[in-house]
């Protein structure tokens, strides 16, 4: 049996990677606890469980960082969005201050 390829880790959604993650962890705790009664025979299980694990939360956490990036590239835009249209609506009333005080 073949390590599993991250690309089909790419292809489920983030539900199904969180139901696929939640699987492979509790047949990871019934490998241990075969393991335990002793009474496991494919010790390699382990290793392709973790690799598959660790594959998933790879591209969740992917995933999320993309999204936390994207959030925070749209704020700082919004941000810079107001801020500019603070300046416009700031430069004229400077302008009538500037032309009180020359009078």
């Amino acid at each position: 049996m073949a390590l599993p390829k991250i690309q089909d880790a790419r292809k489920l959604s983030d539900q199904e990677l969180t139901d696929e993650i939640l699987a492979a962890k509790r047949e990871l705790f019934q490998l241990r606890m075969q393991k335990a009664t002793r009474r496991l025979e494919k010790t390699h299980q382990f290793k392709h469980l973790r690799h598959k694990i660790g594959q998933m939360m790879t591209v969740l956490g992917e995933r999320k960082l993309v999204a936390t990036k994207a959030a925070q590239e749209s704020s700082s835009t919004d941000a810079q969005t107001s801020q500019e249209q603070d300046k416009s609506v700031d430069a004229p009333a400077s302008d009538e201050s500037q032309s009180d005080t020359q009078e």
